[in-house]
């Protein structure tokens, strides 16, 4: 994908920055956190990097970190509030394009002058973000749109440093337990994608036609719609919302408003869009909110969604529900249903675990926080205990982590789990109906048309089989070799304990019979027999103790 200087440029760069924070008390903060160590807090401790420098040394590394740095900013579980609030900024305080860069974008993209495809367009960008930047403007029409246009060269860059991230990634996972164990080439895979979908604004704009088409029923919520003819892939215009950062609203107006009901219609429509529609925006973060005049709520930057299968689906509705009721017992148990185990994973540990995590977290608000937060560190005891969940789980996690803030915000003492409760019953009984559709219930006709013309046949063979005693049933569970060679080996050292028993006390019979020919003053002959037959009992420890397979890790 490049050449090799450019590539030692890259590995040199990122080694420095790793060799710089991962000796630092901040990361190891961090990461005490992340494994859920017991440490003390201390709001007021200096640590080797301030927020400020973490940031410019994220700049300095460039846009693919920049947006990492983004991805952290959200995550309030893991960094003290100054650093959250310094990586807050990398949001919308990246240095600008020149205009004349964007321009050259722009009419490439639309294959027309700028002054011919916009009546107006403003030279100086509302916000500048790590692949794109914002620009007002307005249509011949009229029509007042916002328009994203990304970086030049971006691409480029953010493929390269993704390589040598993959690179690095997998040669942690090789050689490190803890980066096996945490499975961060998986992790990594997963931000790959979302990178790379965010690089083609063509997604974007389906992905806004979506969410809008889902959420035409809540009418205090917003989805800006594109505008299909002036987007391409590098540029995506859309409907101009007017309104503020959700993090800027004043005390004043949250003591004079009620927002209540506004937090309500949020937490419904977002578990409609898990639970139901299966296709969510996956970065609520503060920053992609806005906050209008008229108190309505702008969900804007559509580039990273989640999407849940309807199996999954069902799955997180019993989980929702668990948590909500905070019923450990049942969290654990649907967690367990929807993981991967292996022969090192401990479900008993992993449950006992969860119930008492769950239990903790019972009548919390939403100032504390703790419904994302709560799948998060649920998602990281599962790492601990060698269980794999479906990696929707984490994405879930953030999700509600962000929601968290904003219903924090506007809402601090919103009851968050009873909402979940009144809201999922309703979405199941919308879902319940849409499920009920003709054309489900014709697909559903045809599976059963399909059996009942194959049931005689099938009949047909089993009555003929059992007539002819050829009826036969395989079962598949056990390993018959493996039992097989199990029993021989069993039946192998009783064979061989006999012989040296016999070796023994035939050695013992040959003791009373005088010899010319002696061992340490004992008649020879039993002398060999007892030597032979010590040897081979020490050997047969030894086999038995250190080498049968799984003896020494049957715990």
């Amino acid at each position: 994908m490049s050449n090799t200087p450019d590539k030692i440029r890259r590995y040199y760069k990122f080694i420095r920055f790793m060799l710089k924070y991962w000796n630092s008390d901040l990361f190891r903060k961090t990461s005490s956190v992340a494994l859920n160590d017991n440490i003390e807090e201390d709001s007021d401790h200096d640590f080797d990097q301030s927020p400020e420098e973490l940031v410019e040394d994220l700049k300095a590394m460039g846009p693919t970190y920049i947006k990492l740095g983004q991805l952290l900013s959200t995550r309030p579980d893991l960094l003290p509030d100054a650093y959250l609030n310094a990586l807050a900024n990398l949001q919308d305080n990246v240095s600008p394009v020149p205009f004349e860069e964007v321009k050259k974008i722009v009419e490439e993209e639309l294959g027309t002058r700028i002054s011919k495809a916009f009546q107006w367009f403003d030279e100086k960008p509302m916000a500048s973000a790590s692949i794109g930047q914002v620009h007002r403007a307005e249509l011949h029409s009229g029509r007042p749109v916002a328009v994203k246009v990304q970086r030049p060269g971006i691409r480029k860059q953010f493929l390269e440093d993704l390589e040598t991230l993959d690179e690095m990634t997998q040669m942690a996972v090789k050689h490190l337990e803890t980066a096996k164990t945490y499975a961060i080439d998986e992790v990594f895979a997963e931000l790959r994608r979302i990178l790379v979908n965010e690089l083609d604004y063509k997604k974007e704009a389906q992905n806004l036609k979506t969410l809008k088409n889902n959420l035409q029923n809540f009418e205090h919520l917003i989805v800006p719609a594109p505008v299909d003819d002036y987007s391409a892939s590098r540029i995506l215009t859309m409907d101009f919302v007017s309104g503020k950062k959700i993090t800027s609203l004043s005390p004043l107006r949250q003591l004079e408003n009620d927002f209540s009901e506004l937090v309500e219609e949020l937490v419904e429509a977002y578990l409609q869009q898990i639970i139901n529609d299966g296709f969510a925006h996956a970065d609520p973060h503060p920053g992609n909110i806005k906050f209008t005049q008229d108190n309505k709520i702008a969900l804007i930057d559509l580039g990273m969604i989640a999407r849940f299968t309807p199996h999954l689906q069902e799955n997180l509705i019993e989980l929702l529900l668990a948590i909500s009721q905070s019923n450990g017992e049942k969290t654990a148990k649907t967690l367990l249903k929807m993981s991967e185990q292996t022969e090192d994973s401990s479900p008993r540990e992993f449950a006992k675990t969860v119930s008492s995590v769950i239990m903790e977290s019972e009548n919390s608000r939403a100032k504390d926080l703790q419904t994302g937060r709560i799948l998060i560190q649920l998602n990281r005891l599962a790492l601990k205990t060698h269980i794999k969940l479906p990696v929707e789980i984490n994405i879930l996690g953030k999700i509600l982590l962000n929601l968290d803030q904003i219903v924090a915000m506007l809402d601090p003492e919103f009851d968050l789990r009873n909402a979940i409760q009144r809201n999922v019953h309703e979405i199941m009984r919308k879902k319940m109906l849409t499920e009920l559709k003709p054309e489900n219930f014709f697909s559903a006709l045809i599976e059963s048309k399909h059996f009942l013309e194959r049931m005689p046949e099938r009949m047909n063979t089993i009555s003929e089989n059992l007539a002819n005693n050829d009826f036969k049933l395989k079962i598949d569970a056990i390993d018959e070799k493996r039992v097989t060679d199990g029993f021989q080996k069993v039946a192998n050292r009783i064979t061989l304990g006999l012989i040296i028993a016999a070796m023994i006390i035939g050695a013992s019979m040959l003791m009373q019979i005088p010899s010319d020919f002696t061992i340490f003053g004992y008649p020879g002959l039993a002398m060999l027999f007892f030597l032979l037959a010590a040897a081979g009992a020490i050997i047969l420890s030894y086999v038995i103790i250190f080498r049968d397979e799984n003896l020494n890790n049957k715990n």
